[in-house]
């Protein structure tokens, strides 16, 4: 079977900081770019002007919400080639305080979605955005402190896709049910669905928050000189990938959908990109050339001392990999928010 034509895309979550990006790297190639968005998230309206400004011809707003408007996914999933599916309640912390909005969003919403693509009749492919929550605390892997960071004893490679699923939060629970209910759709009802379990994704155009979005927040609040808060000591360790390296991902699986459907793969920076957030504040500290100095707070629930993703398999299977480092990464991220200041007026 040939790739899909790429003329026409739907996004959903379409104007957020994945979304936003994405849509301007398929708007450059010519694509149509339909903008699914309930425009609910801090930055949206700002990044969806952004998109409207720079290609005004390929971008349709569709100013909907996955939850209560089926009829617009029924026909939106009918005229598209490809959709990528990043709408969600994106925050643990926010999941604890309201899990039924979170179950609605982020299970439902996507529930909703596989049900207009099922009754299409038109299959197109689809790319869920999940996440590494799905695996829970992994408390049972040993780690150890060693540098000033958290290492995992054994796991030199990173987490496989292969293991045990473990909710823990309610946000972990809402995206793994989606996660579950996307692969299962593949293999029930043949849709061309592929599952991304993301890590930690950085970036322009993306306005972090305290609870979500840290490498980005860290960023702000440094540049910005706002208050910065460490929950744990500091020596939490993420495998880090910025943007440009995920939207690289998305299109090569699509690209390559003959061998990526129906299966989850773990998308981050891998054990070649990790930091920590101690490490990040520091390079910020030389960035800026000025001393930042957290507070510290207790612990978050669900928050792992360390994750690293384990991301061989999509190199082996749709030839992925990152390209971009840490330190050049939050160097071109710490650029933007230095030219783009006004946007944060509000912060």
């Amino acid at each position: 079977m040939s790739v899909k034509n790429t003329n026409k895309i739907l996004i959903t979550g379409g104007a957020g900081f994945i979304g936003a990006n994405l849509a301007n790297y398929f708007a450059k190639k010519g694509c149509t770019i339909h903008i699914f968005d309930n425009l609910s998230r801090r930055g949206t309206k700002e990044n969806l002007k952004w998109l409207t400004q720079k290609h005004s011809s390929k971008i349709i707003p569709q100013i909907y919400d996955l939850r209560f408007n089926q009829a617009k996914l029924n026909e939106l999933a009918k005229a598209v080639d490809r959709i990528y599916h990043l709408a969600g309640q994106v925050a643990v912390t926010a999941s604890v305080k309201n899990p039924r909005e979170d179950f609605e969003i982020n299970a439902l919403g996507t529930f909703n979605l596989l049900e207009a693509i099922r009754q299409s009749g038109n299959n197109p492919i689809l790319i869920y955005s999940s996440t590494n929550k799905v695996y829970g605390g992994m408390t049972e892997i040993k780690i150890i402190e060693k540098n000033g960071r958290y290492a995992y004893q054994n796991v030199a490679s990173g987490i496989e896709e292969n293991r045990l699923l473990d909710f823990h939060s309610p946000y972990g629970c809402s995206k793994g049910a989606a996660d579950q209910y996307v692969r299962d759709y593949a293999r029930i009802y043949g849709l061309q669905a592929v599952v991304f379990r993301q890590s930690c994704i950085y970036g322009p155009r993306q306005f972090g928050i305290e609870d979500q979005g840290w490498v980005a927040w860290f960023t702000i609040a440094a540049l910005l000189d706002k208050p910065l808060v460490i929950y744990g000591d500091g020596k939490q360790v993420r495998d880090i990938l910025y943007i440009d390296d995920l939207i690289r991902a998305f299109d090569l699986a699509s690209e390559k959908i003959d061998q990526t459907k129906g299966k989850i793969y773990n998308i981050g920076g891998g054990s070649d990109n990790t930091m920590s957030l101690l490490e990040l504040v520091a390079f910020l500290e030389k960035f800026s050339n000025k001393k930042i100095k957290p507070k510290f707070s207790d612990w978050r629930p669900g928050d792992q001392p360390i994750y690293i993703s384990n991301i061989s398999k999509a190199s082996e299977e749709f030839g992925w990999w990152p390209k971009l480092s840490p330190s050049d990464g939050v160097k071109k991220l710490a650029e933007w928010v230095k030219e783009n200041q006004k946007l944060f007026k509000d912060f």
